[in-house]
């Protein structure tokens, strides 16, 4: 494999905490008092790591392809939106080597249900859990997620030509 088949993409999101509505990190639901609000489901995770593939294979990012403003996508799973980004991804010729994902946050405890979280993920992409990873990061109580307002992810994706 030479470099030129390789193709790397970064993603971000973040949401504010709200009540009323379920947390989903990773397509997995906690029972946390609280969950992120969004157009969606509001899961950086998934979200973070959609704009990750899509950008390693140099397509729009998801606010182009799930508008916020569009009512199709209003409550949508984000692992759904997560593999028709990924069918996109393999149309463009590309498949996932690996993804990392990282959680920013004091809280919800990410340790618990990571495993399910990667295999969740995996299942929207039809790739092996080993292909995804799920990690997570405090801020020390800084900024917007360390005072608990909210949650942030990051992810990065290394694509390879079919």
């Amino acid at each position: 494999m030479n470099a030129t088949e390789l193709r790397v993409g970064v993603g971000v999101d973040a949401h504010a905490f709200g009540t009323g509505v379920p947390l989903v990190l990773g397509g997995v639901r906690s029972d946390h008092p609280r969950g992120l609000v969004g157009h969606s489901d509001g899961d950086v995770v998934a979200h973070a790591l959609t704009d990750a593939l899509l950008g390693a294979a140099g397509l729009a990012d998801i606010g182009a392809l799930f508008p916020s403003d569009d009512e199709r996508f209003r409550g949508a799973d984000s692992l759904a939106l997560l593999a028709a980004a990924y069918r996109d991804v393999v149309g463009a010729g590309y498949e996932l080597v690996n993804a990392d994902c990282v959680v920013i946050g004091q809280e919800p405890r990410v340790a618990p249900p990571r495993d399910e979280m990667r295999r969740r993920l995996a299942g929207a992409l039809a790739v092996s859990p080993e292909r995804v990873n799920v990690r997570a990061t405090t801020t020390d109580r800084l900024g917007f997620t360390g005072r608990g307002e909210g949650l942030a992810a990051e992810a990065v994706a290394l694509l390879r030509s079919r």
